[in-house]
């Protein structure tokens, strides 16, 4: 099983900050069902006060490289990842085996 975590740090300067979060948060959730390779899916907004806490978090879960790769170029994570880029400054990723 490959787990697959992205935290991500929203520009603060971004409009609409809690719309634009839900937006996201919704944006990853519904990726569950359209996309095959994608066995198991969490999404959470953080709730530290922390100055060095991320805004969102995504915990997925795969079968092994192949399945992360065709949940990568899947069309629909595409459009996620456009929106991504209009309203994240930040993200940092680890892949592990478990």
């Amino acid at each position: 099983m490959l787990k697959h975590i992205v935290m991500m740090k929203l520009k603060p300067d971004v409009s609409d900050f809690m719309e634009h979060l839900n937006k996201l948060e919704k944006m990853l959730m519904d990726l569950k069902p359209q996309i095959p390779s994608l066995l198991k899916m969490e999404v959470g907004i953080n709730i530290s006060t922390r100055p060095t806490a991320y805004d969102i978090v995504l915990v997925s879960e795969f079968e092994n490289d192949e399945a992360l790769e065709q949940y990568r170029v899947h069309p629909k994570h595409l459009q996620v990842l456009d929106f991504i880029k209009i309203v994240v400054a930040e993200a940092k990723v680890v892949d592990y085996y478990v």
